[in-house]
């Protein structure tokens, strides 16, 4: 009996546990086999597998809102922090470092904004001046003389003749005098609409002098917005000037362009094109233009040395005057409008009374190079600003002579040409200065002496080129403290700035303002902003809905 117990238990194998024994021996020796056949990379691969086997069996005994957020949110900055790496194995903490470089690598590539940038532009609105269609000279369809059987020795080459070649269109000078009023869109002896004489006779309200608490503008400038019904077509070529009529019931704009083309707007209208009509009282570009007070007309100037009078109850463009030289800029001399100011390019400035009309009350030569802007003080009118090349100076009427006068005050630190300088409105206690050395400066005329400061110097980018009116930052009538000026900058925009030099309010759309906004104007009472462009557009920021 003892000997039976003393047995080992490869000698009892009947019993269950020498068996259990024994197939648990085999499968450690297949166990080591395996080891000894597979490569230690292998190894390594399984022991990673092995260990994320685990750590998904312990992700399973987690609540299921985390689960999610781990397996859903794997970008989520909480996954790398120090404490929620305790309990991941190193195949883990490998996979979430790689996550953290890729979308790092992501963020740096800036896709987004790419993708933003490289979104298709929308196509411009067709509304207002439709194109003209132009007639194609059809050439002959060209053969194939191999197909022919004609030796190409024997082809024809077709040359040019002085017929065919297009030739650029010689600019025809109006004749002087009166020109009838008729719109150049429209069929010949159609009557003007009368809502529009209505409107063009309406009596202006007087302007609030009590400059508006500098929150409540911004509050205002940021409720105005442009929609597809804002932006039309009034003239053909490149708007050189703009100007609102002063009428607070209705919207009425005036646009000229490079060729001399006159366009009006009204959104709402029903004459012309989409409430657009358009007159070629000049034939260069229109320079200046502004509304004058009761009897109301439109003062153009232009370059081809006339400034006109737009009339509709008499249906003409009255000649105001005519010069040998271009015409850049003028302004109003008298509370009546009937002595005008006008700048030209030669030099010279004008003063002249509407009721002679042709000829100048005085001339007096400021300087010998181009006059680009001329702007009478608001409340002094004797005093006026000149804008001569790269020197702003600031005269007195009342002492000029023909040849050598002196400036009241000089307005110093220019380095390039200047292209405007503006009396702030009301006051006439600042003077604005827009400068192609990219800076926009502003000067504290309250006393008109030689010492006269720069309240500040704003940096701004003038570089338009060639293809662009230049840029001309412009006061608004409403606020004394505040101007306007268009912008190069991308996605385009329309900034308005405080005299201290602080960016109050940015007019940006990606839909509806796609172009650059070289000339820029507040409505004199209303809370409506208008840019035009290089193609003949007017883009209408208000606070007013525009069908």
């Amino acid at each position: 009996m003892q000997l039976l117990q003393e047995r080992t238990p490869s000698q009892n194998p009947g019993m269950d546990e020498p068996l259990r024994r024994t197939s648990r021996r085999i499968r450690e020796r297949k166990k080591q086999e395996k080891k000894q056949i597979l490569s230690p990379k292998c190894l390594t691969f399984r022991s990673k597998m092995k260990n994320t086997r685990k750590g998904v069996k312990r992700k399973k005994n987690d609540s299921e809102e985390e689960e999610n957020v781990q397996e859903t949110q794997v970008d989520n900055d909480t996954e790398f922090l120090p404490g929620h790496r305790e309990g991941l194995s190193e195949y883990e903490l490998e996979r979430l470092e790689n996550i953290r470089q890729n979308q790092a690598f992501l963020n740096s590539l800036k896709l987004p904004q790419i993708s933003e940038a490289l979104r298709p532009k929308p196509k411009p609105t067709l509304k207002g001046l439709k194109k003209e269609k132009t007639e194609t000279e059809m050439l002959p369809v060209r053969k194939s003389l191999r197909l022919l059987n004609k030796d190409p020795q024997t082809a024809v080459t077709v040359e040019m003749t002085p017929s065919t070649a297009k030739e650029p269109e010689n600019i025809v000078i109006k004749a002087p005098g009166p020109i009838p009023l008729d719109p150049i869109n429209l069929e010949e002896y159609v009557r003007l609409p009368e809502d529009l004489l209505n409107l063009w006779n309406e009596v202006p309200s007087k302007q609030d002098t009590e400059t508006l608490d500098l929150n409540l503008y911004q509050e205002v400038l940021q409720k105005l917005s442009i929609d597809e019904g804002s932006v039309v077509k009034v003239v053909k070529g490149r708007v050189c000037s703009a100007a609102f009529h002063p009428s607070a019931s209705n919207l009425l704009m005036a646009a000229g362009d490079k060729f001399g083309h006159l366009g009006l707007w009204k959104p709402d209208a029903k004459w012309g094109d989409d409430g657009v009509l358009c007159f070629e009282p000049h034939s260069r570009a229109i320079t200046s233009m502004a509304f004058s007070s009761h009897p109301c007309n439109l003062i153009t100037v232009s370059y081809d040395g006339f400034a006109r009078s737009m009339d509709l109850e008499k249906a003409v463009f009255d000649e105001v005057y005519r010069s040998t030289s271009g015409l850049k800029s003028f302004d109003f001399l008298s509370n009546d409008c009937s002595t005008l100011l006008l700048g030209e390019w030669n030099g010279d400035v004008a003063v002249v009374d509407r009721r002679t009309p042709g000829e100048y009350e005085s001339l007096h030569t400021m300087a010998e190079k181009p006059i680009r802007c001329v702007h009478v003080h608001p409340v002094q009118q004797h005093y006026f600003v000149v804008a001569e090349s790269s020197f702003v100076n600031i005269y007195d009427l009342r002492h000029l002579k023909r040849r050598n006068s002196l400036a009241v005050c000089e307005l110093s630190g220019h380095r390039r040409s200047v292209s405007s300088a503006f009396f702030s409105p009301h006051t006439g206690n600042r003077v604005l200065t827009t400068c192609m050395d990219n800076n926009i400066r502003v000067f504290n005329t309250s006393q008109m002496d030689s010492n006269t400061p720069v309240i500040k110097s704003i940096a701004h980018n003038m570089h338009t080129g060639r293809w662009l009116s230049k840029l001309s930052a412009v006061w608004d009538p409403k606020h004394q403290e505040c101007f306007v000026i268009g912008s190069v900058d991308r996605p385009r925009q329309i900034q308005v700035y405080h005299e201290s030099g602080h960016l109050l309010h940015t007019f940006r759309n990606m839909d509806h303002l796609t172009t650059v906004c070289s000339i820029s104007a507040f409505h004199p009472s209303r809370n409506t902003l208008l840019g035009g462009n290089s193609s003949g557009r007017l883009h209408i920021f208000t606070d007013c809905y525009i069908n």
